[in-house]
């Protein structure tokens, strides 16, 4: 899939917005940073189900819908057919969020090879998917790309294997970006969120056979503000990294 070529990069949004893709923006985080962009952005909430993304593009004042399998990145596959059509809409990105993604626990001689293939297809590829289709756009708006990443891909951890390599994977991903794209306007963050209270955290924390306990985990809202430390920052400046833990969180040993 090539990037469609840049449009008149003067238009924005319907509306005169500034434009914000959010991928996994139907739950978890990703909703978060879309509520959070909500008062000043036209958003493209991006989703699996068009039910989900219709439910969260009807709850916002500007807003449009990206359904996508992002597991399917064949070649005239659902997210490419979903990726060429929002290219031709937007002819500027200033945000592009990437928080979609998926878990796959267990140990390295007790995961299938599939869980491996999902995890860097949706994790990895997907992102460089969809961030290469929207480039055009983001040079056109010296635009910002977020990588939500995780604690996972600072630190590896055992029974999660296929986890942290997507998510190691996602940072050289970005670092190779971020040095990319200088030259054309594009600022890229690594955001390293900890464990952090959302429906994933649940299925890890009953995984591990633990009680879950919201208050051991952050606030998705201070992941929000971590993320806004980057959305907000001037033009000048490149957030390049920034990684948020649990405020009682230790480093194992």
């Amino acid at each position: 899939m090539s990037p469609a070529p840049p449009s008149d990069a003067t238009t924005t949004a319907p509306d005169g917005r500034p434009v914000a893709v959010v991928t996994g923006g139907t739950r978890g985080i990703g909703l978060a940073i879309a509520r959070d962009l909500a008062a000043t952005h036209h958003l493209v909430i991006g989703g699996r189900s068009a039910d989900s993304v219709a439910d969260v593009v009807a709850a916002f004042p500007s807003a449009e819908g990206l359904v996508a399998d992002l597991a399917d990145c064949s070649p005239g596959g659902s997210l490419e057919t979903a990726l060429a059509a929002l290219a031709t809409r937007l002819p500027r990105v200033d945000v592009l969020v990437h928080s979609a993604g998926v878990l796959r626990n267990g140990t390295v001689a007790d995961s299938p090879v599939q869980d491996w293939a999902d995890s860097m297809t949706v994790n990895v590829v997907a992102v460089a998917a969809v961030t290469r289709a929207l480039l055009p756009a983001l040079r056109a708006a010296h635009g910002l790309v977020v990588t939500v990443n995780s604690g996972s891909g600072l630190t590896a951890t055992p029974a999660s294997g296929a986890y942290c390599a997507s998510k190691f994977a996602l940072r050289a991903l970005t670092d190779s970006l971020r040095q990319e794209e200088r030259e054309h306007g594009v600022r890229v963050t690594s955001l390293h969120p900890g464990r952090v209270d959302t429906d994933m955290q649940r299925e890890l924390v009953e995984f591990e056979g633990d009680e879950y306990d919201p208050g051991a985990y952050l606030d998705v809202d201070s992941v929000v503000r971590a993320a806004r430390l980057a959305i907000d920052a001037g033009p000048d400046a490149s957030i390049d990294m920034v990684s948020v833990r649990p405020r009682g969180w230790r480093p194992a040993t």
